[in-house]
Formats: C-alpha cells, sequence, structure tokens
C-alpha cells in the first residue's frame, strides 16, 4: 500500500513519565486532516534509520492543528522508540502516513463501552473519550498498571471522566480480574482491549465466551514478538535470500536488509498491509487478519508477526 505521506516538524515533545514521551507535530504546509478516534499514524524515521513505527493518536479527532502521539521507551528497542526518544528534537522534520483505523468504536451509540487498557495501551483510549463523551455514550475506563509514577495520563484521566475511571495499581497489589469484569457486563456490551498480549488473550478468551466475539475489539500496542526456530525466506523477484533469527521477523530482517521496501502499517497482524503470496514451504501464521480457511490455504501470510513451519520459504518479493 502506497500512500501520500506528509511532511511535519516536530513542535513539541513533553516527559509524560521517566520512560514516556509525547510528541506534537503540526503540517508543513496545509492542515492535517481529521482523524476517527482510534486511529494510528505511521512516523517514519529517515532514511538514515531506515525505520517506521505505528503510534496511537491521543488526540482530538476534530481537532487537527497538529497530531499527537505518545512513546514507551522500550529497553529492548530494535530501533523504533529508540530513535524517538534520543534523536528526535523539537523542531526536527519527517514523514508520517495518513492515519489508519483498525481499532474503531462501535457504531452503537445504545450499548456500553468498556475499555480495558495494560500500560503503555492507553494511548488509543485517549482519542475514543473525545468521541464517547461528545456523543453521550457509556463507557467506563478500567486501567491497569505497574506503578503510579510510571502510568501515564493518570492524572488528567482522574480529573477528566472520575468515577468511570477503574485503575490497578500493580505495585500496590491490585490485580483486575478479566472474568469478573466481563461477566459484570449487559449483553450489549462491547469490550477494547490494548495492552500486553497476555492481557489482549485474556479479555478475547473472555469476552467470546460471554459476549460474542462481534463485541470484542482488540488492538496490539508497538511491536508485536516474533519468536521461534530460525529460518531462511528466498525473495523469488529479487533473486536473493535472507535468514529469519529466533527473535527476529521478516519484516525487522528486511528492514535491516534495506534492499526490499515493504510497508507496514501496524507491525501486529492486524492491518493487512504486508500480506504477501508464498510460493513454496508452510507459514506459520500468527496474525489476526486472515481467517482460518485462509491461513489454511497457504497462499498469503504477513510478514510482521507470521514465521515458518519449514526450513525454508520462497515469497513472492
Amino acid at each position: 500500500m502506497n500512500q501520500q505521506k506528509i511532511a511535519v516538524n516536530v513542535s513539541r515533545i513533553e516527559q509524560i513519565s521517566p520512560n514516556i514521551k509525547m510528541f506534537e507535530f503540526v503540517a508543513q504546509e496545509g492542515a492535517l486532516m481529521p482523524f476517527s478516534a482510534g486511529s494510528h499514524i505511521t512516523v517514519h524515521m529517515g532514511e538514515q534509520a531506515g525505520l517506521q513505527r505505528a503510534y496511537s493518536l491521543i488526540s482530538d479527532p476534530q481537532q487537527c492543528g497538529s497530531y499527537c502521539i505518545s512513546v514507551l521507551r522500550d529497553e529492548n528497542s530494535k530501533g523504533g522508540s529508540a530513535f524517538m526518544h534520543e534523536q528526535l528534537s523539537p523542531g526536527d522534520s519527517l514523514y508520517l502516513s495518513p492515519a489508519q483505523n483498525f481499532f474503531s468504536l462501535a457504531p452503537d451509540n445504545q450499548c456500553k463501552h468498556i475499555l480495558i487498557a495494560g500500560g503503555i495501551g492507553i494511548t488509543p483510549f485517549l482519542s475514543y473519550l473525545y468521541e464517547l463523551e461528545e456523543n453521550g455514550m457509556d463507557f467506563e475506563l478500567h486501567y491497569c498498571f505497574r506503578d503510579s509514577t510510571t502510568a501515564a495520563f493518570l492524572e488528567h484521566l482522574q480529573q477528566r471522566i472520575g468515577s468511570r475511571l477503574f485503575l490497578y495499581d500493580g505495585s500496590q497489589g491490585q490485580r483486575m480480574s478479566v472474568e469478573q469484569l466481563v461477566k459484570a457486563q449487559g449483553s450489549n456490551s462491547h469490550l477494547y482491549v490494548c495492552g500486553p498480549q497476555s492481557l489482549i488473550n485474556e479479555v478475547i478468551e473472555k469476552g467470546h465466551q460471554h459476549l460474542g466475539e462481534s463485541q470484542v475489539h482488540f488492538e496490539n500496542f508497538g511491536e508485536v514478538a516474533s519468536e521461534g526456530d530460525s529460518f531462511e525466506v528466498y525473495f523469488q523477484r529479487s533473486g536473493f535470500s535472507l535468514e529469519v533469527g529466533k527473535d527476529e521477523s521478516i519484516l525487522q530482517v528486511i528492514e535491516a536488509d534495506k534492499r526490499i521496501n515493504v510497508e507496514c502499517l501496524c507491525r501486529n497482524g492486524v492491518c493487512g498491509t504486508c500480506e504477501t503470496a508464498i510460493l513454496e514451504g508452510e507459514a506459520d501464521h500468527r496474525d489476526h487478519y486472515l481467517d482460518d480457511d485462509e491461513k489454511a490455504e497457504q497462499k498469503t501470510m504477513m510478514l510482521c508477526v507470521s514465521r515458518a513451519k519449514s526450513k525454508r520459504l520462497v515469497l513472492d518479493l
């Protein structure tokens, strides 16, 4: 998917917590486009860095004088969050891909919306609040974090939504029971979850059991780990092979090599932009984009999260 990139300047950087920074961008020419709650943008981190990462927009979807994102500094960063935290300064120029949304609110003003966030997974829900409040929707936000000193936007949320906010501070021994929370919801409720994979998986499991698949919505933040046995990938059109290590994704290996350009908006197997045809071999599908029948057909795979069951894959790249 080739999209027109937007040239922006970094207008402001704010330290939100010891390991989270907020970045504000303004367009170099014209205005930025409105977006829908739950959208994210892809930040292109320059030719030297050779990286692109997707981050949730946290600002008001209808006030587009600027776009705002928040970025967690990952200690195990493979370049993305390290670039944002250590190399970006106010006044710097870069490019964004237009906003995309794979995590939108259910279009039902009569239902109850239960938002479940873990750590930096709070970010997409910040834009949700504008739409929820503007339309008078019924909602609750359940926010889990390790401790209050590192939790992002905690004071802001307490002041903004008050009794609709439920906090679970791990340092105080507070743990949310996903099962109890889900069971307490009416049949017309919708669940939304963003955070660590373990939390997402639990909400999906309990939500499907008690509410049904269509009422559970999820988004991974950042880049999902892709781990397993190493394997070889041969790129048929390009005519060369690369080795994918035990803790690397195919996408990461391609980006490090730099001979092939692959666009991926989500980096967690949701959006489908890195879908690639399989010519030989068998993929270990780990995405949330293909359905079970499509995965069984072994015709395509998502390079950002999926791996190989065979020792060698041949891809149409």
